[in-house]
């Protein structure tokens, strides 16, 4: 039996491994995140050897690229406007100055520790890890102690902020001297990366929203098909984009927010469809590709990692997931009026992900004079995040959720009280994480 399906048996067979028991661990730190990772571990070239990126890296690179398009499409189809307006200044500030700080502090912090990385190799390290994937921790988001306000945010920002942080990524990429956007040079990166791939993403996720209404006016469309459609809508954004040369994640990006716009401007009477019900099939499909992308991650990226470690390394990582998230959440939340509780809360679920783990492997296989430090470093800090995270979800929940109780007990006007629109969590590892009964 070849390599390649010894490692679909090995990832099948944890797959289905952690289905069986996932009622059971759904009410135990062990997260899906953790095992997944955990198992990537045990799987590759650091124990059995089963699943090396170096063997046939070709499907493991096209199953990440598939798993965050799909996410990135998914995640930004669910946004509404309204998202944005009551109770938005929560995501708002989180977006709008966290996350810049969050890539600003993550370059500067890297300089002492990371040397004999370029400069904009450094900022390369600090745009891949800024993205959040609040998933990882999903019960900071779907606790119900928790207050709404704080829910809302921790799911709107993880929704978005992947996409956000794409272009500094590619324009970071661009300056780094033998990188495919190198060879574009930034003001080709801009326009090809950033202005075509936004176009046609509004091209094909408008188009696609609209046809798909008009269909579905017309009785032309079942259920099932609609969900397969949104596939294929996702799928043709993102290749366009790439046969363009340029970035098909911006562009399904951006026609999910498209897609998802045209569907709610256009439905009428009692034939409307919610985005949120089409894309369940495509968050479900996400879910579980994320969840295998974890195993990969643990095999390729992390178990090598765990061999070169070094204090600048785990010093870089524990910063990154403390200092570098919770102070630019405090200063974008100065004078929101939300309580210290609530801002240490937002400040430390912001867990690294999938985002992060298909940013590096690009940067992996664009061969980047410092590749071999910048993978380590985001190997780690993601490896920890999943651990920590994963851990810690459950207690603080439950402890925020009572110091919240009490405090709206006796305060009237509490700030953590504004009402927000009911949002859909987001979906990433929910179904794995949350099985029904």
């Amino acid at each position: 039996m070849s390599g390649g399906a010894w490692t679909i048996v090995a990832v099948a067979g944890v797959t289905a491994a952690y289905a069986l028991g996932s009622r059971r661990l759904s009410s135990t730190p062990l997260s899906s995140a953790i095992v997944f990772v955990g198992s990537g571990i045990l799987l590759g070239p650091a124990a059995l050897d089963i699943v090396d990126l170096e063997r046939d890296p070709a499907p493991i690179i096209a199953l990440l690229e598939t798993a965050l398009a799909l996410v990135l499409f998914t995640d930004a189809m669910t946004v509404r406007r309204r998202d944005l307006q009551a109770g938005g200044f929560l995501p708002g500030r989180l977006l709008g100055i966290g996350l810049p700080l969050s890539i600003g502090a993550g370059w500067l912090l890297a300089w002492p520790l990371l040397p004999g990385l370029t400069v904009w190799e450094l900022a390369l390290v600090a745009a891949i890890l800024a993205p959040t994937d609040a998933a990882l921790g999903s019960t900071a988001l779907s606790h119900p102690r928790v207050p709404a306000l704080v829910r809302h945010g921790l799911n709107v920002e993880s929704g978005l902020n992947d996409g956000m942080v794409l272009p500094f990524f590619v324009l970071f990429l661009a300056a780094i001297p033998g990188t495919h956007y190198a060879e574009e040079g930034v003001a080709g990166v801009f326009w090809r990366a950033l202005v075509l791939s936004t176009a046609l993403g509004l091209l094909v996720g408008g188009l696609g929203g609209r046809l798909l209404q008009w269909s579905r006016a017309r009785g032309w469309v079942t259920r099932e098909w609609r969900q397969v459609y949104l596939l294929a809508v996702a799928v043709a954004s993102y290749e366009l984009a790439v046969v363009t040369d340029g970035s098909g994640f911006i562009a399904a990006w951006v026609a999910g927010f498209a897609f998802g716009f045209a569907l709610r401007r256009h439905r009428t009477g009692h034939e409307r469809e919610d985005p949120d019900r089409t894309a369940e099939f495509a968050e479900n499909l996400g879910g579980l590709l994320a969840s295998i992308s974890l195993l990969v991650f643990g095999a390729v990226l992390l178990g090598p990692a765990l061999e070169h470690l070094s204090w600048r390394i785990i010093l870089y990582a524990v910063l990154s997931l403390t200092l570098v998230r919770m102070l630019p959440v405090a200063l974008s939340l100065a004078g929101s009026g939300l309580r210290l509780p609530t801002v240490a809360y937002v400040g430390w679920f912001g867990p690294r992900g999938l985002a992060s783990v298909v940013l590096a492997l690009l940067v992996v296989e664009e061969h980047v004079p410092g590749v071999q430090l910048l993978g380590r470093v985001v190997a780690v800090t993601v490896g920890l995040s999943v651990l920590l995270h994963g851990i810690s979800a459950v207690a603080l929940a439950e402890r925020y959720g009572r110091w919240y109780e009490k405090t709206a007990a006796a305060t009237r006007d509490l700030r953590e009280d504004t009402p927000v629109p009911e949002s859909p969590v987001r979906r990433r590892l929910g179904p794995l994480d949350k099985p029904e009964t």
